[in-house]
This record gives C-alpha cells, structure tokens and sequence, in this order.
C-alpha cells in the first residue's frame, strides 16, 4: 500500500494555489471543476508521481471547526520534509511567508513553523543525521 493523496482544508482555494505554488514551490498538479466543486492538488517537484495534497475547499462547518481548533491549539495541519529547513526558511520568508516558528532545533530534527494564509498552520522539517 502507498500514500497518494492526503488533503488540507483551505478558506480560499485560488489563494491556497499561489501560496502552495508561488510560496512554497509546489507544483499543481490536478485542477478541475463539477459544477461548484472544484479538485485541486499539489505536488512536490522533487518526485513528479508523488504524494498530492488537495487543497479541499473548507465550505463543510465539521471541517471548519475542526481547522479553527487545530489553529488555535497551535497544531499543525500538514508536514513537509526538507534536506535544507534553514535554506528553505530563508527563500520562504523572502517570498512573503509568515513564520511562528523559525528554524529550531528539537529532538531527532530541525523544524520550523508558518502560516498558509488560509486558515492552517505548516511544519516543515529536516531530519538530523546521526
């Protein structure tokens, strides 16, 4: 079994695409519309048939106190891997990004924390090497 897709809640899907794209250097990958339903994904660059994440309209109110409450407790929604979190950091920020968390080191990896600008809070993180 593998992981192909895992999803995101987002208030905005057009502004979710330029962050996750133009911000974070994600690449889009699927994005059609039925009617007011509209599939959107993103995927890393690095691996072309890789995981996707939708970025899943958040017009369910389940869902929408579920991203509230995850936000104010300060749990993140999403976690994405790097080699470099303080190089990425960098070219992040200098796109716009608005970090809680710059990069800090934690047991077993270094992580750092921002904003999506749609309601959820991204971790991404290098793992140390022993």
């Amino acid at each position: 079994m593998k992981i192909k897709l895992t999803s995101i809640y987002v208030e905005d899907q057009e502004k979710a695409l330029r962050f996750y794209t133009d911000v974070l250097g994600f690449a889009k990958k699927s994005d059609f519309s039925n009617g007011p339903y509209r599939w959107l994904t993103v995927g890393s660059p690095e691996e072309p048939d890789g995981t996707q994440l939708q970025l899943a309209l958040n017009n369910n109110p389940a869902a929408k106190a579920y991203q509230q409450a995850m936000l104010q407790q300060n749990q993140t929604a999403a976690m994405f891997y790097t080699d470099d979190v303080k190089g990425d950091y960098e070219r992040i920020k200098a796109r716009g990004a608005e970090f809680t968390m710059p990069p800090t080191d934690v047991t077993g990896a270094t992580i750092a924390m921002l904003k999506d600008t749609c309601g959820n809070l991204i971790q991404i993180t290098q793992l140390a090497r022993w």
